[in-house]
Formats: structure tokens, C-alpha cells, sequence
């Protein structure tokens, strides 16, 4: 595949994530990222932001976790410095609003009649979100389940009818060259809301964690990439460090 249809993930001297995913990320791609609870999933998407600013990508990040200055001091720790690529606009942080505890998502929050906010239409039609290269929504299952006409529609066990909807808002979108990166905890979410995501996800990669003794590493583990550029690693072994970042620990290829 041409260089030009690749959003280059940057940072080549820093690591080696570029290049083991072939040069980029495809445009006009739909990119899934599953993972647990703390397999990385966060980081990944901010090292993808992060590497995209710096080949010169305009960038939406979407948090339900951080806050504007969590997300900045997150960004330090792992040596990705973004204030530059806020100021110039380049760079488009935005925090979700859904309350987080423990680790697990509480009810939606309200607006000023009481009213649970129909998050999807809300973020759908939040068009500032829509207008760069590339839109990174992390985690997309606390929008999913938080929203409560999603939320209905699982009671009706018609929960691909509602997937189905968000996915052409997506296609519309990558239709005209944009990228769309969505984080997603499977453990979270049941199997016919997540299902159509993946069949229609042009890069779907699985992060995971296996123990070795004492040890806990990290795969990124490629189960599709349409319009790949260079040969890309099935298994990517990978590790979070701080003042480092994302580091490349090994690669396999079947």
C-alpha cells in the first residue's frame, strides 16, 4: 500500500510501533482496540495520538476517564509532551461526561430536568469531535453502557440494531479518508453489542497479559488489518515504562 494512504504513527526513533504495524494506520479505516482492565489499552491510544501529532495528523481524543490536566500529566510520565499540539490545535482533548469509581461506571450523568444524557446522540452530534484525521474514543464501552437508549435497546436483546446505527455514523465518516479508533473492554459489555464492531473493524487488535513467573507482559495480538503496509507483526510484545512510554519488546510473525 502507498505511504499516502497510511497515517504514520511517527515516533521512529523512539520505538518501534510504526513499524511493526506496517507503516501506519490505514485511511478511511475503522481501528478496534480490545483489552482487560489495565492491559494498556490507554496507553496505545495515547501513544497512537501522540505519534499522529507528531507526523503532523489533527487528532480528537476522547476520555472517560481523564480530565484535561490528568490526561496532560499521563502524557508527561510516558514522555509524550502534547502541550504544543493543544495550543496549536492540532491536538483535540475532550473528556467524557460519565462518572467513574472503582473502576466501574456509575449512572449517567444528568441533565438539568433529571434526565439520563443520551450520550451517542450527544457525542454523534458533537461536530468539533468529528472534524480531524483521526478520532480516538477510549473507552468506547463506558459510552455504550452508560447510555441509556443503548441501555434499553440491550433490554430488547436488540443490541445489533443499535450497534448497527453508531457503525454507519462510522462509515459515513471514514468514507472520506478519517480514521476512527475505539478501546473497548470485552469483560464489560455483552458479546451482541461488541460483535458487530469487530466484524466490521478493519484493524482489530487484542492487547493481552500472560504471566511468566513473576512477570506480567503485554501482546498486542493483530487479528485484522485490511490495507496493511509493510508486513505487519501477528504478536507484538509491548511494555508500558514511564519517561519512556510504549517500548517494543518482540514480534512474531506466522
Amino acid at each position: 500500500m502507498s505511504q499516502d494512504n497510511l497515517y504514520s504513527l511517527g515516533l521512529e526513533d523512539h520505538d518501534r510501533l510504526n513499524h511493526e504495524l506496517g507503516g501506519g494506520v490505514p485511511r478511511g479505516s475503522i481501528v478496534l482496540i480490545e483489552g482487560d482492565y489495565g492491559a494498556g489499552k490507554s496507553a496505545i491510544s495515547q501513544r497512537f495520538s501522540y505519534g499522529l501529532c507528531e507526523t503532523g495528523h489533527s487528532v480528537t481524543l476522547l476520555s472517560t476517564e481523564l480530565t484535561i490536566g490528568g490526561f496532560i500529566d499521563q502524557m508527561h510520565s510516558l514522555s509524550y509532551g502534547v502541550e504544543d499540539h493543544l495550543l496549536d490545535e492540532r491536538l483535540l482533548f475532550l473528556h467524557a461526561d460519565v462518572d467513574t469509581g472503582g473502576g466501574r461506571l456509575t449512572a449517567p450523568a444528568e441533565d438539568e430536568e433529571g434526565n439520563r444524557k443520551e450520550l451517542l446522540n450527544r457525542l454523534m452530534n458533537a461536530e468539533a469531535m468529528w472534524q480531524a484525521d483521526v478520532i480516538v474514543i477510549d473507552t468506547f464501552d463506558a459510552i455504550l453502557r452508560n447510555d441509556p437508549k443503548f441501555e434499553a435497546l440491550i433490554r430488547q436483546n436488540e443490541e445489533r440494531q443499535a450497534a448497527l446505527e453508531i457503525i454507519s455514523f462510522f462509515r459515513d465518516l471514514v468514507s472520506q479518508g478519517q480514521v476512527i479508533v475505539l478501546t473497548v473492554d470485552p469483560s464489560t459489555v455483552d458479546e451482541e453489542a461488541i460483535g458487530p464492531f469487530r466484524a466490521i473493524a478493519d484493524v482489530f487488535m487484542e492487547l493481552q497479559m500472560v504471566e511468566v513467573g513473576n512477570d506480567v507482559r503485554r501482546n498486542i495480538s493483530v487479528k485484522r488489518f485490511a490495507g496493511m503496509g509493510e508486513q505487519v507483526g501477528d504478536t507484538i510484545g509491548f511494555s508500558v515504562r514511564a519517561d519512556a512510554g510504549i517500548v517494543i519488546e518482540s514480534r512474531s510473525v506466522a
